[in-house]
């Protein structure tokens, strides 16, 4: 079966980086849109980037500038990095694969697969 696993997350500084690691199995990234997203405790979740199969981008506008989303094909993983953090990025952060190629780059109902997270926490 399909199973998606996040790695990365953690506790860092305000102004620090994270890089998520998103390692896919039972299926291929190549041929999956796919994205990251967030929530936080008692907020609606939210799309924060997405890649599509050819490799093109979009960002939140939360993410602009800072984050930058990439993927490894050979490597089957989808990456976030994650640069001049702010304690407003804190949340738990899902990678999602759709199971197919091109569409909305995040609206989470289009996403059939998701990973079980990992915590970011930004402190100031």
């Amino acid at each position: 079966q399909v199973q998606l696993v996040e790695s990365g997350g953690g506790s860092v500084q305000a102004g620090g980086s994270l890089r998520l690691s998103c390692r896919a199995s039972g299926t291929t990234i190549s041929r999956n849109s796919m994205a990251w997203f967030r929530q936080a405790p008692g907020k609606a979740r939210e799309g924060v980037a997405g890649i599509q199969c050819d490799g093109s981008t979009s960002y939140a506008d939360s993410a602009k500038g800072r984050f930058t989303i990439s993927k490894d094909n050979a490597k089957n993983t989808l990456y976030l990095q994650m640069n001049s953090l702010k304690p407003e990025d804190t949340s738990m952060y899902y990678c999602a694969a759709k199971f197919y190629c091109g569409g909305r780059y995040f609206e989470g109902a289009d996403f059939r697969y998701w990973g079980q997270g990992t915590q970011v926490t930004v402190y100031s």
